[in-house]
């Protein structure tokens, strides 16, 4: 059959046509950053397996942050890495530890010009590499640790972190985090659930650069990646508890469950684009495989596309001007 009068390609005609009719906008106030800054160091070590992504000293996360915020980017996630670990993780409670200052540091340079947020987990802070507290027989006790996230959450919030992020998967650590803050005073800090959190191999390239000590898996707390009803689950028991926000995480191999959470959901949905994802377009980019900058920018729609309203990326900076350049 013939239709003369139907064609869908002159709504492509022109960048500018292009543009008016676009489904999906990518604002820069959606993407968030991803920082590392690591104790003890006196200038940025570069992650190897994260080509431009660094291990930053306090000085220079603060001009990485300031660069970010004159970018448009609308957040920060930070991660601290100490110079030494223990059993407990007691780093990342203690008002002296390295994201504690981190996030004091941040604050005093940017002030309310983005948000800042805070990983609230112990991994990056125990000599065994697990998110939580361990039992004498090895296995993660979900009640301590809960105990000792409400302690981190506190000293986050006093430090003057706008969000935390929950991300060890224990059963109901929005709810102790939510409680323990509004009890401190802190109830105007947000809680960003990493409510679907999957047991990656995404993850490889984080783990260089927070210098993960972890021996074994998580798969006993992190989500099956052959699951959804189950993360829907999960995203249902953290909205009930109190999240505010909610993420999946990875991203783009967990398109169809960004997509479910949000349809089931009416709080905001983030996205982790997490650190295998960036690094495999990356390593392909280097060998002249693909065009990098189209491939980044055509991932951060799909999952925008899917429902995300905030995405967590490498990218963000460098995204954040290009959008403001093409709009």
């Amino acid at each position: 059959m013939s239709f003369p009068n139907i064609r869908p390609r002159r709504l492509r005609t022109s960048a500018a046509m292009r543009r008016m009719v676009s489904e999906t906008r990518l604002h820069p106030a959606e993407l968030v950053l991803p920082l590392f800054v690591r104790e003890g160091l006196t200038e940025p070590r570069p992650v190897s397996s994260l080509p431009g992504v660094m291990q930053h000293s306090r000085e220079s996360l603060r001009k990485a942050v300031a660069e970010a915020a004159q970018a448009g980017v609308g957040g920060v996630m930070l991660f601290g890495i100490p110079e030494h670990k223990d059993a407990t993780g007691s780093g990342g409670i203690d008002p002296g530890g390295i994201l504690n200052v981190a996030i004091r540091d941040v604050i005093r340079e940017v002030g309310d010009s983005l948000v800042v947020m805070s990983d609230l987990c112990l991994d990056e802070f125990t000599s065994h590499g697990h998110c939580g507290l361990l039992r004498e027989d090895g296995a993660v006790d979900n009640d301590e640790t809960l105990a000792a996230y409400a302690r981190m959450a506190v000293a986050q919030a006093a430090a003057g972190v706008h969000v935390v992020g929950p991300s060890g998967m224990m059963d109901g650590q929005v709810g102790v985090v939510r409680k323990a803050l509004d009890e401190a005073g802190y109830a105007d800090v947000t809680i960003l659930a990493y409510a679907a959190k999957y047991a990656s191999a995404f993850y490889g390239p984080f783990r260089e650069a927070v210098e993960s000590s972890l021996d074994g898996d998580r798969r006993t707390y992190q989500q099956d990646p052959a699951n959804l009803r189950e993360s829907l689950r999960e995203v249902a028991l953290d909205v009930a508890e109190g999240a505010d926000i909610v993420m999946v995480k990875p991203a783009l191999a967990y398109l169809d469950v960004i997509s479910a959470v949000r349809a089931s959901f009416d709080v905001p949905v983030a996205a982790y684009q997490v650190s295998g994802e960036y690094a495999m377009v990356e390593a392909a980019a280097a060998n002249g495989w693909i065009d990098r900058e189209r491939i980044m920018m055509e991932t951060l729609h799909s999952i925008r596309r899917a429902g995300a309203q905030i995405i967590l990326t490498y990218w963000a900076a460098e995204a954040a001007r290009r959008l403001r350049a093409e709009y």
